[in-house]
């Protein structure tokens, strides 16, 4: 049923999946920022955002009240703020590049999406991903264009012509490198496993969800279980890439001010932290997609088979749905992960972020992928 769409010419397709990815992404981004801050506000014990209401809902007697207490009108004013509050551009910065980087910023943010599958259904007994791009080198695709965002940091730091975002940007470009190869060698014990001797060699996230869909035990068994320290190691280097606190040096208030961004306001500096967010929602995909089992609800439960039970199996658009919940919700709740973490770890000091980079998890990325080669190439003889 969903044949119609991809019959259509690609100059119709591409702007309707660049659309639906703004259209998506934004909003997500913006309740992350709200969620935030309630989270922030619930684990300090204080209250969050719970005032703002437009006048012309706040006499609604019952639903008003619960709304406002939530916080939901409050994703309304801070875009409406950002929009239309005055962007100074200072005199001192290189006009054209600093303007530049926020955008840049933006870019691979919305285009790692594209590779990320977020569900699946039956087309003639065979499971299709549900995604805008099926490609089979997805995972390198996500790691080479999302670590392209380091560049609209530099570039930030480098065109304000000020001390403290310079040292944000080289703080960035320097922890980039440093977790970007344990991260690395932390997946590829996942993809000797999937990629078996005499199949063929693949890089699809969609692969990975499938692997851990098979029957049997180790077929249906999590990767999260079957490869704990590769997850921890992924686990510590996209809060690190994420330049999510305990390691967001980039920023670092309390010795840089603001760190890359102190020069920026209104709608430049909003698009910084919307390009954060849709790292941290696009990691946590991948991260579900690795080692949580994607879209399956329950290890040694796939997808297929809970929707067989519930009569959706024949219903691709049923089916479709069932899968995004389940993913998102994964997601949803390893967002929040992200944010308990933020509000309950200090922050590193430089000297340990680099550390605990070279000196920690790079000798133990290597470790475990050589021991998890071993243990494979003995498990698949």
């Amino acid at each position: 049923m969903f044949d119609f769409y991809f019959h259509l010419p690609l100059w119709i397709r591409m702007p309707a999946q660049g659309l639906a990815v703004i259209l998506v992404l934004f909003p997500l981004a913006a309740a992350c920022s709200m969620a935030e801050r309630k989270i922030c506000a619930w684990i300090q014990g204080r209250p969050g955002p719970n005032r703002t209401i437009p006048p012309w809902i706040a006499w609604v007697p019952v639903i008003a009240p619960i709304l406002q207490h939530l916080g939901v009108f409050q994703l309304a004013a801070d875009g409406g703020k950002f929009v239309f509050k005055e962007d100074p551009v200072p005199g001192h910065v290189n006009k054209f590049y600093f303007i530049l980087s926020p955008i840049l910023a933006m870019i691979p943010a919305l285009t790692t999406v594209a590779i990320v599958p977020f569900g699946a259904y039956l087309s003639e007994g065979r499971l299709v991903p549900i995604m805008l791009a099926n490609v089979d080198i997805g995972l390198l695709a996500v790691f080479a264009v999302s670590s392209l965002g380091v560049y609209s940091v530099i570039l930030a730091g480098w065109a304000s012509n000020s001390k403290y975002p310079f040292l944000g940007s080289v703080r960035a470009s320097a922890q980039l490198i440093s977790y970007e190869l344990s991260m690395t060698l932390s997946v590829l014990p996942v993809f000797l496993w999937v990629n078996a001797p005499g199949g063929h060699g693949t890089l699809s996230l969609f692969d990975v969800v499938q692997s851990q869909s098979q029957p049997g035990f180790l077929g249906g068994l999590w990767f999260i279980v079957f490869m704990p320290l590769s997850a921890f190691i992924f686990l510590v280097a996209l809060f690190a890439e994420t330049n999510r606190q305990p390691f967001d040096m980039p920023e670092s208030e309390a010795d840089l001010v603001g760190g890359f961004h102190t020069e920026y306001g209104a709608f430049k500096w909003s698009l910084f932290f919307v390009a954060e967010y849709c790292h941290m929602i696009v990691g946590s995909g991948v991260f579900v997609l690795l080692f949580l089992g994607g879209w399956n609800p329950l290890p040694w439960l796939p997808l297929a088979t809970v929707a067989d039970w519930l009569g959706l199996a024949g219903i691709p658009l049923a089916m479709g749905v069932l899968g995004i919940v389940i993913f998102l919700g994964k997601v949803a709740a390893f967002i929040f992960f992200f944010m308990w973490v933020r509000w309950t770890l200090p922050r590193f000091r430089y000297d340990q972020v680099m550390k605990i980079g070279w000196q920690r998890l790079l000798p133990l990325a290597i470790a475990n992928l050589i021991f998890y080669a071993l243990a494979i190439a003995v498990i698949q003889k």
